[in-house]
């Protein structure tokens, strides 16, 4: 489990997903009988039950951390259990990150050995770097060496997590080549290698959005075995999501639960589906999508911003003008063609729809 440092015994605004669930981790390491891959702290069937929920035999409840096809995670766990690493790959909103880090915290314990791909990401946050002081003191020897993640996540049998894979680089890409399929890490400066010890493995995410940004080489992608995770395949599906998503952020941040919350929930996950998909749920009229993704993961920060509206400047009742601007900020990302279709929306369908008036009128204030 990772170390947190914390000031005067101040939580952690987000810990890490070993230490939030650290009971429920427990616990299935306790209940857990099933054989386990070298150097993993649960069983494949056991890190499934993790990510899925379950009730355990002396009644503990695992809250589910992911919903969605239970064969994707399956697959997923399988994947990290042989030589191949595991892509993630999807929208943005389809929890990539999220089930990432909670893979990793049920297979090694420690999530927190991560690189973070972005356009400027170096070569040395997938290899290694040099103390420069100890460098220049005494030259290349290997008490100089910085260990990236990937390394000590190669030294010590554990998961190492890449985010944003598309965002690197292409050829800070390429130096994963030979640790995804050799499983070693050339030191030449030292003459030597670190090679990887049974437990290692690697779980990248990445954006279907982002294609033609650093597209991964064939021989990378051939290293990796992808599992695409999908939208939520029904309304009840999201709101069940945003629902649970929302409140654990919410009694993280210490909102206080909203008593009618539902409502509105499922209010802002249907805009959010209509809009996506470009038609009502009814099938019947026809919608322009505005620019933006509208995912899963923008429903639970507009939900999560109302209840802060509706605790600290209301009744602690979510309302549809809690949301509404949130919404409207989601949605209007281009300001002239987005706003167009946000206004016909609104006019055609959110204003003809039983049980909306609150609501349209709530869009049309935060709109003016």
């Amino acid at each position: 489990m990772s170390e947190t440092t914390a000031t005067d015994g101040a939580q952690a605004l987000r810990p890490h997903a070993e230490d939030a669930f650290a009971h429920e981790l427990k616990a299935l390491a306790a209940a857990d009988d099933r054989p386990r891959p070298a150097r993993w702290r649960l069983s494949p069937w056991a890190v499934a039950t993790y990510l899925l929920g379950g009730t355990l035999p002396d009644g503990t409840v695992i809250t589910p951390k992911y919903v969605g096809p239970r064969r994707l995670v399956e697959v997923a766990v399988t994947t990290l259990a042989t030589d191949r690493a595991l892509l993630l790959l999807g929208v943005p909103g389809t929890a990539k990150t999220w089930v990432s880090e909670h893979l990793a915290a049920a297979v090694s314990g420690d999530s927190t050995l991560l690189v973070q791909g972005t356009a400027g990401t170096p070569e040395e946050s997938v290899r290694y770097g040099w103390n420069y002081a100890e460098l220049l003191a005494h030259g290349p020897r290997r008490e100089a060496l910085v260990p990236s993640p990937l390394m000590r996540a190669m030294s010590e049998g554990m998961t190492a997590r890449v985010e944003e894979l598309t965002r690197i680089p292409a050829d800070v890409q390429d130096s994963l080549i030979t640790v995804l399929s050799e499983k070693t890490l050339p030191v030449p400066e030292l003459g030597q290698e670190v090679q990887a010890v049974r437990g290692f493995n690697v779980i990248a995410t990445a954006n279907d959005r982002d294609r033609g940004v650093n597209e991964l080489s064939s021989a990378l992608r051939r290293r990796f075995n992808t599992v695409v995770l999908p939208l939520p395949a029904t309304p009840g599906a999201e709101v069940d999501i945003v629902s649970r998503r929302v409140d654990q952020i919410g009694r993280s941040l210490d909102l206080p639960a909203a008593p009618d919350g539902a409502a509105e929930i499922r209010r802002v996950v249907t805009v959010f589906r209509e809009l996506r998909d470009g038609v009502t749920t009814d099938g019947r009229t026809r919608l322009k999508s505005p620019s933006g993704t509208l995912s899963t993961a923008e429903a639970i920060s507009v939900v999560t911003n109302g209840l802060a509206l509706a605790a600290h400047f209301g009744d602690g009742v979510l309302r549809p003008g809690d949301v509404a601007a949130g919404i409207l900020g989601a949605v209007v990302r281009d300001p002239a063609a987005d706003r167009v279709v946000w206004q016909e929306y609104l006019e055609t369908v959110v204003r003809e729809r039983d049980g909306w008036k609150d609501f349209y009128r709530a869009c049309r204030e935060v709109s003016a």
